[in-house]
């Protein structure tokens, strides 16, 4: 085997390694962690905060992902049924609302076009429940044609908190234990 031929092999083993490990992290970062939530998982119940109490939504339709490798990995996409305008006009608004970008495979979630529709006021955010684990609430938003999505988000309780830095007024104590 002559210098050059040992040279290609050489070059084609680190190409192919590349490759493969390439492969792998797009494999970890965009599949490997989510997992479908079926209509009749806990996750699939979509809530409203009104008042002091959590108040189921009537939806159809569900389509939901997450994950256990992070509490904001969950995504969902629904149908917000008729007659649902009595409890979203009591339900409590959330003005940070920033939904996240979900995988590009999950189709109906868009967080993009669902950000923009918040902001020029097409589409109305709600808390869903707010810290469902410290420092992660829970977000609903219902679009005008009553698509409806929820996703969960950090708050800026738990922002500061997971930074390390001083919580803001009004946070409960952080105990990361």
């Amino acid at each position: 085997m002559t210098n050059k031929t040992k040279g290609r092999l050489v070059v084609a083993a680190i190409a192919l390694s590349a490759l493969a490990a390439g492969a792998g992290m797009w494999y970890a970062q965009t599949r490997a962690f989510y997992a479908p939530v079926m209509p009749d998982d806990p996750r699939a119940q979509i809530t409203v905060t009104v008042g002091d109490r959590l108040q189921p939504l009537a939806i159809s339709g569900f389509d939901g992902i997450d994950s256990n490798s992070s509490p904001i990995r969950y995504r969902a996409c629904f149908a917000v049924d008729a007659g649902q305008e009595a409890l979203l006009a009591e339900a409590e608004r959330y003005a940070a609302a920033s939904p996240l970008v979900a995988p590009a495979w999950f189709g109906c979630f868009d967080a993009e076009a669902l950000g923009a529709a918040i902001e020029e006021g097409r589409a109305t955010a709600y808390l869903g429940q707010r810290d469902f684990i410290y420092g992660v609430d829970v977000v609903v938003a219902r679009d005008a044609q009553g698509r409806g999505y929820a996703w969960r988000q950090i708050n800026p309780c738990g922002e500061a908190a997971f930074n390390g830095d001083p919580l803001p007024e009004g946070c409960p104590p952080y105990d990361p234990e």
